[in-house]
């Protein structure tokens, strides 16, 4: 017996002598769960007393001795058969994705299948992005081709693909979620803390190109709480859920919303054309960033009549999660100082062509 399957019975031993007093307690694994999403996931799940696995790479994670750690890297499928052992499971949580490697669609259907046939639940956290581009899209809209250039968009849509004839093979009980921006306290990716850095250094926010493209966000809380409800509900195997806000925004909107809640009342804004932010060497992810990580992308918005009706979800207002959000920004900021030096260098850069422009 390994060390690993030593700790995971004797801390299984001692839940079910807790599990008399809560009968209705499950036994779930959460790949990924020390970040954002995972992390609300998890403590959400230890507050309706079921015994929480956490399947990550690290020998540490925040939850103390009620949460048992199960250390693999998801990536190489051995790692994990290996980390999980002979532990049963009732449901698993599947959230975790390699930003720096990508996970991709054979990755993830290799994980799954260990569990096929020895789960009541397997819900996968994909994302809109899984349709590749377009707007107001259906659960039932073909997703991205295999060959889409983006590898986020590819291996979101493939992994689904892979999933579902799995679940068409054998009824293998998967459920998938479609998020599009995920925004709220915790958040790792420098979003909402971007603009909010600006406003109150007194800084200008550039926006490209006027800000016309369409967002979608959803705020952490309410997908956690989806996830609680796909956990219960008994109809929902089989099936993908849209799960956003029901409005989609411009950027130029989204600004003015962040702005509003941090009592910004006339936000400094400059409009530069995205060709000329590309031409420079302007990022949507990395260290060249003009407007937030990752959320100058072409438009992705869906409908979500659907887990609206099944799920019964009603998002929180927008501004609300907002106000909330900002609250525990000003609380704990713990992304590095801002570096101002490429957008000055825009700005800089762009005037003397604006001129030009102007006087023609």
């Amino acid at each position: 017996m390994t060390t690993v399957e030593r700790l995971t019975r004797t801390t299984v031993r001692s839940k079910k002598e807790l599990s008399a007093d809560h009968p209705d307690s499950r036994k779930i694994l959460v790949i990924g769960g020390t970040k954002f999403i995972g992390k609300l996931l998890v403590t959400e799940l230890l507050k309706a007393h079921h015994h929480v696995f956490l399947l990550h790479r690290t020998d540490k994670h925040p939850f103390g001795r009620r949460v048992t750690n199960l250390i693999a890297d998801r990536g190489d499928h051995e790692s994990v058969r290996r980390a999980v052992g002979s532990t049963r499971f009732d449901v698993v949580f599947d959230l975790a994705y390699d930003w720096e490697n990508g996970t991709t669609g054979r990755q993830v259907e290799a994980t799954a299948s260990q569990f096929d046939g020895k789960v009541s639940r397997y819900i996968f956290m994909s994302s809109v992005a899984a349709y590749g581009d377009g707007l107001n899209h259906h659960e039932g809209d073909a997703l991205a081709p295999d060959d889409h250039p983006n590898p986020y968009v590819r291996n979101k849509a493939v992994s689904e693909r892979a999933l579902f004839r799995l679940h068409q093979r054998t009824g293998f009980p998967i459920v998938t979620l479609r998020p599009p921006f995920v925004y709220g306290a915790g958040n790792p990716f420098y979003r909402e803390a971007f603009f909010w850095d600006r406003f109150r250094a007194g800084r200008p926010v550039i926006l490209p190109s006027e800000g016309h493209r369409l967002m979608q966000f959803i705020l952490v809380d309410d997908l956690v709480d989806i996830c609680l409800r796909v956990l219960e509900l008994r109809n929902v195997v089989g099936h993908s859920f849209n799960t956003a806000n029901p409005r989609a925004i411009t950027q130029h909107e989204l600004v003015l919303d962040l702005a509003r809640v941090a009592s910004i009342k006339a936000p400094n804004i400059i409009s530069l054309p995205r060709e000329y932010i590309q031409r420079q060497g302007g990022q949507a992810i990395g260290d060249k960033l003009y407007f937030g990580s990752y959320y100058d992308v072409p438009a992705i918005t869906q409908i979500i009549t659907k887990a609206q009706r099944m799920l019964t979800f009603k998002p929180t207002d927008f501004e609300e999660g907002l106000k909330t959000t900002y609250k525990a920004y000003l609380k704990d900021r713990t992304y590095p100082k801002p570096d101002y030096a490429f957008e000055d260098q825009l700005i800089r850069g762009f005037e003397p062509l604006a001129q030009s422009v102007r006087s023609a």
